[in-house]
C-alpha cells in the first residue's frame, strides 16, 4: 500500500467483524497492524450485558474495530436491516467495553455500510449505521474513541475501501469522528 509509510499501524491491534473483506485485512496487516477476527459466537446478543467485553479483554491491547454490515444485511429487507444494526452494535460494544474504553490511548470504530444496491432497505441500513456513528462519537469522545461510517457506492472497489479503512485506523484518522464518508467509483 504505497499511499502510506511502512509500519504506519505497527503495534496496533485491529479487530475485524461482520463481513470485512480480505483486501481490508491485507491492507491493515501490510501496514503492521495485528489483525484479529471477532468470531460471531464471541459476541453476546445486542440486548444482553452478560459476558460483554470478555473476548476483547482476552485479546487486548486493541486500538480499533472495523465492522462491515454487508454480510449481515445480505440481500436486504426488514429482517436483514434489524440483523445488521444489531450485529454492528453488539460487535462494537464487545470491543469498546472490553478494550477501547479501558485502554490507554485513542480508539477507533469504523462502520462500513452495505452498498446502496444491496437490496431493499439498504439506504435505511446505511442511515442506521450513520446514526450509530454519530451517537457513539458523542458518547465515547470522553474515552478518546472516534467513530466513523463509510458508505461505499455500487462501484467502489475493495482496494479503495481498504485504503480508507487503513487511514481511519491510523493516527491521521483521529481527526474524523461522527461523520459519514461517501465513496464514489474510482476513476480509471
Amino acid at each position: 500500500m504505497a499511499l502510506f509509510r511502512d509500519g504506519l499501524l505497527k503495534d496496533r491491534g485491529v479487530v475485524l467483524a461482520g463481513g470485512v473483506t480480505g483486501a481490508v485485512a491485507d491492507a491493515l496487516a501490510g501496514l503492521g497492524a495485528r489483525v484479529e477476527v471477532l468470531p460471531d459466537d464471541a459476541v453476546p446478543a445486542a440486548d444482553s450485558e452478560d459476558g460483554a467485553g470478555e473476548w476483547a479483554r482476552a485479546h487486548a491491547p486493541l486500538n480499533a474495530v472495523v465492522f462491515d454490515a454487508a454480510a449481515a444485511f445480505a440481500s436486504g429487507g426488514a429482517t436483514a436491516l434489524a440483523a445488521a444494526l444489531e450485529q454492528a452494535w453488539a460487535a462494537v460494544r464487545e470491543v469498546a467495553t472490553g478494550a477501547l474504553i479501558p485502554g490507554q490511548g485513542p480508539g477507533k470504530v469504523v462502520l462500513v455500510g452495505p452498498r446502496p444496491d444491496a437490496g431493499p432497505m439498504a439506504d435505511a441500513a446505511r442511515a442506521g449505521l450513520e446514526n450509530l456513528a454519530r451517537t457513539l462519537s458523542v458518547e465515547w469522545a470522553r474515552y478518546q474513541i472516534t467513530v466513523t461510517m463509510v458508505a461505499p457506492s455500487p462501484a467502489t472497489d475493495d482496494a479503495l475501501l481498504a485504503q480508507l479503512v487503513a487511514f481511519l485506523c491510523s493516527p491521521g484518522g483521529e481527526y474524523l469522528s461522527g461523520c459519514r464518508l461517501e465513496l464514489g467509483a474510482m476513476a480509471r
